[in-house]
């Protein structure tokens, strides 16, 4: 947070011109780090319960840089997501600290100390494929960035579903599930008929001609008969992985 600010606030509480609930209304609404081209959101933790997220895609590496910078002094980590191999090579040169998945394409500095998870279970990802990996790792990152234990379980799709079977442990003791799968998206459905938590399906852009880009997984997925099952865009590990973070720390 901008010192000067939260000093003002601060003071005001002091002197009683400003009621402790009054001043928690202010440190929602600010501050922000104004830079040429972002206004990144320092408070965002207070307001969402997890930080802004760098989006990678149509950044320039050195906008990406100048966000990362400006979350990292402010509270000593930042996660950037879809970052291309300059802004990872970037990153990492200026933060040596930072862990690169360069499946996910995910750049994470954690903060030191680093704390334990905090959820209340655990978070499986599951994929179809191992062309799924990429939107999965991304789900990975980002859920154990937002303090959670993770577990993942590769390649079991419909087209050998013993492989899924062979695992039911591991979906026995879930608290939510993210599943990943493009092709013909089937597996969102089948994992949602043996569980009885959340589970998240996120659609893939893999597949041939017919799957168009994802857009058949993405409707199987919302057509899916099993209860439970609630569906994030094509590709998008991120919001699946923020969306079981929050599952799994509801009240």
């Amino acid at each position: 947070m901008m010192d000067r600010q939260l000093q003002e606030v601060l003071e005001a509480v002091a002197r009683h011109d400003l009621t402790v609930p009054r001043a928690i209304e202010r440190l929602r609404r600010f501050p922000v780090d104004e830079l040429p081209y972002a206004q990144v959101d320092h408070l965002r933790p207070l307001v969402q319960g997890l930080g802004e997220v760098v989006f990678g895609e149509g950044k320039t590496t050195e906008q990406v840089v100048g966000i990362c910078r400006s979350l990292a002094d402010e509270s000593g980590s930042f996660l950037a997501t879809r970052t291309s191999k300059v802004m990872q090579d970037t990153l990492q040169g200026l933060f040596p600290g930072a862990a690169v998945n360069t499946l996910a394409r995910t750049v994470y500095l954690a903060p030191e100390p680093e704390p334990g998870p905090t959820g209340h279970g655990r978070i499986l990802v599951v994929t179809a494929g191992t062309s799924d990996l990429p939107v999965a790792e991304e789900a990975v990152v980002v859920a154990r960035a937002l303090r959670n234990d993770v577990e993942t379980l590769y390649d079991v799709g419909v087209a050998g579903i013993h492989r899924l079977f062979r695992k039911a442990d591991l979906l026995e003791t879930a608290s939510v599930v993210v599943v990943v799968a493009g092709m013909d998206g089937a597996l969102a459905s089948v994992v949602g008929g043996l569980v009885r938590v959340p589970v998240i399906a996120v659609p893939t852009s893999v597949g041939y001609g017919a799957s168009f880009g994802g857009v058949s997984a993405l409707l199987a997925m919302l057509n899916s008969c099993a209860s439970g099952v609630v569906v994030v865009n094509i590709d998008n590990g991120f919001g699946a992985g923020a969306a079981a973070s929050r599952i799994n720390h509801a009240p």
